[in-house]
């Protein structure tokens, strides 16, 4: 069978031109799949990477799932040895109840299978209105598209423009946003107690709960997802990463030089350390690059992240000086947030450069 991986690659190709049409076009990779394509535009194929199905292999290692009403000595101890050993894990008995996660995700997905015509109101690059609804941010940066549409919005220190939010979820990102600082900061005090230091609120008074970015990922089926991706490995730039997902698979963690499936779990919520959190721990918490396939299910995959960043963007960031001695030198070295983001925005997502790149 033909591929686009055959077709449209040749010397007069002109993948810029196609990138502009396609972004211009506002129909997003929705748009492409209601046409009824059986192949993928030739920008969206990755050439060099292999995708295998998701499930296609069995690990002896899993994702941990931690109970979130555990005594918080247990909870504290399984807590750092997620962060220290996997950098992801999934909570569960976290009190928030099913019915608010489940309206947040079909909230996501109502908005994305509004008609073509509505949804391309939202339709822009353009974050100076703390919302932008597009086909990923780094479309003309990255060597290959990948599989998805994103609405990202800027919640905090300052929150959006409500008019710029489609109406279709705006109520219950509004209610996400209380809910998730909540659990952010009982996880960034657990995870200062797991690290030993003395006041387990340092990383609050930092301000590393205070600018909180938002992204609701809607993967569509894909007719070849074995030539694509649904968002590439990277690791978060962040502090902490919060996430849910609906039931359909795709999420990948690389532990080692194996891919796990973290599986979906109805009620869920998805915990990883960002990379500004490895560093600030001086790598006694890691961050690790996952990746999300292309989607082979009809039915989409919807996922909500919310990122945890320090809104003091002027100060310094590096190893807690309480972590450090003779014995245990710091890793990196120290840099503002201003800095390490333009950094981050400056290149499409690939692997665990941030950290390589402040690394002594």
């Amino acid at each position: 069978m033909s591929t686009t991986k055959e077709i449209d690659t040749g010397p007069k190709y002109d993948r810029l031109k196609h990138l502009k049409e396609f972004d211009e076009s506002k129909i997003g990779v929705k748009g492409l799949v209601d046409r009824g394509l059986s192949t993928i535009p030739s920008f969206f194929v990755h050439p060099d990477s292999s995708f295998p199905p998701t499930n296609s292999t069995r690990s002896r290692h899993t994702i941990p799932i931690i109970d979130f009403s555990y005594p918080r000595e247990i909870l504290v101890q399984h807590i750092r040895e997620s962060a220290s050993s996997f950098g992801f894990f999934q909570i569960i008995d976290h009190g928030i109840p099913l019915e608010t996660i489940n309206h947040l995700l079909n909230s996501v997905t109502s908005f994305n299978e509004l008609p073509e015509s509505e949804k391309m109101k939202y339709y822009s690059r353009d974050m100076s209105h703390g919302a932008a609804f597009s086909t990923n941010f780094d479309l003309y940066k990255s060597k290959a598209a990948s599989w998805r549409d994103t609405l990202q919005l800027r919640l905090a220190p300052t929150p959006p423009d409500w008019d710029y939010v489609p109406s279709a979820c705006k109520e219950a990102i509004i209610n996400w946003d209380k809910v998730v600082l909540a659990i952010g900061e009982k996880l960034l005090g657990l995870l200062c107690e797991g690290l030993g230091l003395r006041n387990i609120d340092v990383l609050k008074e930092m301000s590393c709960l205070e600018a909180r970015i938002m992204a609701s990922h809607y993967y569509p089926y894909c007719p070849q997802p074995e030539l694509t991706a649904g968002l590439t490995s990277h690791s978060d730039p962040g502090v902490l990463t919060v996430l849910v997902q609906n039931e359909i698979p795709g999420l990948q963690v690389k532990v080692g030089e194996e891919w796990l499936d973290v599986e979906p779990v109805e009620g869920a919520i998805v915990i990883n350390i960002g990379d500004i959190l490895q560093i600030m721990s001086n790598d006694r918490y890691i961050s690790v690059e996952h990746r999300v396939l292309a989607n082979p299910c009809k039915e989409p995959r919807v996922s909500v992240a919310v990122f945890f960043n320090p809104s003091l963007r002027d100060k310094m960031f590096g190893p807690l000086s309480e972590l450090l001695s003779d014995a245990k030198p710091a890793h990196y070295q120290h840099f503002t947030f201003a800095e390490y983001m333009k950094r981050f925005f400056s290149k499409e997502l690939d692997g665990k450069t941030l950290t390589n790149y402040y690394r002594l």
